[in-house]
């Protein structure tokens, strides 16, 4: 039976749990998932208003609330964290899911729109989920609050992107600032971790799936699929939990077998 917005309750009762991105696709998957652990969920967003109405609106549980935010911007994502500590009392969990996409081939594209494109998806990508980490961390740290840093990072760190080489080496920046950042905060009990999926079926991926090349993507996979954002959510919910502690530092591959390291 489905939890009513009184009667969420489970692991994650009484922690707060920053979802970036989570109006829809991957974020909102996982902020349902949290929640129905019994997380309170900072939902963020930042232009998608209504559809991160309609994800807090379904969240089973109470407590929770929107929060929007240009992620592009140091001073946004600064208020962003003071207005949820301030606020929720936390977070006890970031999930870093928000991010962009951008195809742009490097012979095939003006100098300036490749750097323009490559700058901006450093920055979305790799930059404003450090911060993010950061920011949270240090108020983990100050109360003494043993937290989970979650990063959605991409097959595409290791598989390259040749079309998107902005969001390779944001991703690979990503995983590698994972591992860096589970090292500096395991005496604090801040456990760092990163799942690395392949093509997942979001709307931000659709047009890709539906175009001419989405059978051949599809075929990347022997299971002759893309990841459901469920079976993301479902990991993000084990490495938020009290029993992935050990875990943290892990980078976790959710490719369905399409890529193999």
């Amino acid at each position: 039976m489905a939890a009513t917005p009184e009667s969420a309750t489970g692991p994650l009762t009484g922690r707060t749990a920053l979802v970036t991105g989570a109006s829809r696709g991957i974020g909102r998957a996982i902020a349902e998932r949290l929640a129905g652990a019994g997380a309170r969920i900072a939902v963020h967003y930042h232009t998608r208003a209504e559809e991160a109405r309609s994800t807090a609106a379904g969240l089973a549980g109470s407590g929770h609330r929107l929060f929007p935010a240009d992620l592009g911007q140091v001073d946004e994502r600064r208020r962003l964290i003071r207005k949820v500590a301030s606020e929720m009392e936390g977070p006890h969990i970031l999930v870093n899911n928000a991010g962009i996409y951008r195809l742009t081939p490097l012979l095939d594209s003006p100098e300036t729109v490749w750097l323009r494109d490559f700058e901006d998806l450093v920055n979305l990508n790799l930059v404003a989920p450090a911060h993010l980490a950061c920011l949270c961390a240090r108020i983990m740290a100050e109360r003494g609050i043993a937290g989970r840093i979650i990063n959605v990072g991409s097959r595409g760190a290791y598989r390259g992107e040749p079309d998107a080489p902005g969001y390779g080496a944001a991703k690979a920046g990503l995983h590698a600032l994972t591992q860096s950042l589970a090292q500096a905060l395991g005496p604090h009990h801040i456990a760092v971790t990163a799942i690395a999926p392949g093509w997942v079926g979001t709307d931000m991926a659709k047009p890709h799936l539906e175009s001419p090349r989405g059978a051949a993507i599809r075929a990347q996979s022997p299971l002759g699929r893309t990841a459901r954002p469920g079976e993301v959510a479902a990991l993000a919910l084990y490495l938020a939990g009290d029993d992935a502690e050990y875990a943290t530092g892990a980078v976790v591959d959710l490719n369905g077998a399409s890529y193999l390291r």
